[in-house]
């Protein structure tokens, strides 16, 4: 079983949004139907839908190239589902990919869950793994599988004489790609962070930040050099993403949702986050489960006791942060609203009050509205964990 290398001490965040189902209705967003994006008969492009999704890239997706002429690819994939309620989570199979040797496991407790694997009643090409939660996805909680599985699709992973060539359309995931042992990368039309995993292949971690098809095409060569294992932060692995919901900026209050899988082993969890978020009224929810839990302040850290250890790389613990920051850097300015901050990790979404206009952004980033209120999502994708952003926006 290929464990996902994630460090002595990796911790992985992610945010699940306290009006879930409010939030999972807006992600279909205005003019879905009007807007349908794609392109027209004659190549020229149709416009999609406006952007409502706060964050992108909610699951993280490996793919490791299996020896050349095989045609195969081992993926490891980490889905998540949030509808309250929900007691399954079905992976489909792209048309054209033989799928086998599937394995699906429960990240909290790193045990098998059951699953069924079958065609597609809707398209014969297509086949889907329907897995079954170990429990039902509870109110303001998340579902989560950790599935592995080997394609089989000699249509994008062929040989050029003795190169490899991989080429597969990638949308809305946080990716990373590891060669066969002994080759190297002739090209790729990605950028991305590229390392050597410990047993000495090169490995390429990226994102896409639109969350739209990303077509991606890698060509490696046999190689006599020999790859060292370093060590090596995936901050794509990292699937951090914390909201700034703004509060009128004459408060200068700021009320903060994150939340976040740690993996590392032990009976307990440290909330890192605090050191740099002096969030005030916190709460910690473990979304398995939906149950809140009780953090404890130590000379150390503030810690919260873990409902069952975790003691395997299967496993991890996945917890929500709330409360409300009392930020300095937030306020109006000569009838400005200014929110200048330091953001920490991969994804940072920075909600606007109503009715109010973004007017400028100092880093890169995506727009939206979100429930009528704009919002701008920014991914940071530099191996510095902090960055320094200024947002600026006028009264409507």
């Amino acid at each position: 079983m290929k464990r996902i290398d994630c460090g002595a001490a990796r911790v992985l965040v992610t945010l699940a949004i306290a009006v879930g189902p409010v939030w999972l209705a807006a992600q279909q967003g205005p003019g879905a139907g009007q807007f349908p994006g794609g392109t027209n008969p004659d190549g020229s492009l149709r416009p999609s839908a406006p952007v409502t999704r706060l964050f992108t890239q909610d699951a993280y997706t490996e793919y490791e190239i299996l020896e050349p002429g095989s045609g195969s690819f081992r993926i490891t994939f980490l889905p998540e589902e949030t509808r309250a309620g929900a007691t399954e989570l079905i992976n489909a199979t792209r048309g054209g990919s033989e799928g086998s040797n599937i394995e699906v496991f429960d990240p909290r407790t790193g045990r098998p869950l059951k699953f069924t694997y079958a065609q597609q009643a809707s398209d014969p090409e297509s086949h889907a793994i329907r897995a079954t939660l170990a429990r039902p996805v509870p109110e303001g909680g998340v579902g989560r599988a950790l599935i592995y599985k080997t394609y089989k699709d000699p249509r994008t992973y062929m040989m050029n004489g003795n190169d490899i060539v991989w080429v597969r359309s990638l949308s809305g995931y946080r990716l990373g790609v590891v060669l066969p042992r002994g080759f190297a990368f002739i090209s790729s039309n990605v950028a991305a962070q590229l390392t050597t995993t410990a047993d000495g292949r090169l490995k390429l971690a990226f994102a896409n930040p639109s969350g739209q098809s990303n077509p991606v095409t890698i060509h490696a060569r046999p190689t006599t050099a020999t790859f060292i294992g370093s060590p090596f932060t995936d901050m794509f692995f990292d699937d951090i993403k914390t909201l700034y919901d703004l509060d009128a900026p004459e408060t200068g209050r700021i009320t903060v949702e994150q939340s976040y899988s740690d993996y590392r082993l032990g009976d307990r969890a440290r909330i890192g986050s605090l050191d740099y978020l002096p969030l005030q009224d916190f709460k910690v929810v473990d979304l398995d489960t939906a149950k809140a839990l009780t953090a404890v302040r130590q000379r150390s850290g503030t810690f919260v006791k873990l409902d069952l250890p975790i003691e395997n790389g299967k496993q991890s613990v996945h917890l929500k942060l709330t409360g409300t920051l009392k930020a300095p850097g937030y306020a109006l300015v000569d009838g400005e609203l200014v929110f200048q901050r330091t953001l920490r990790g991969l994804r940072n979404t920075v909600l606007l009050p109503a009715g109010w206009e973004v007017s400028g952004v100092s880093q890169s980033g995506t727009i939206g509205a979100y429930n009528g209120r704009a919002f701008v999502a920014l991914i940071n994708l530099n191996a510095e964990n902090n960055y320094k952003v200024t947002i600026r926006a006028r009264r409507r």
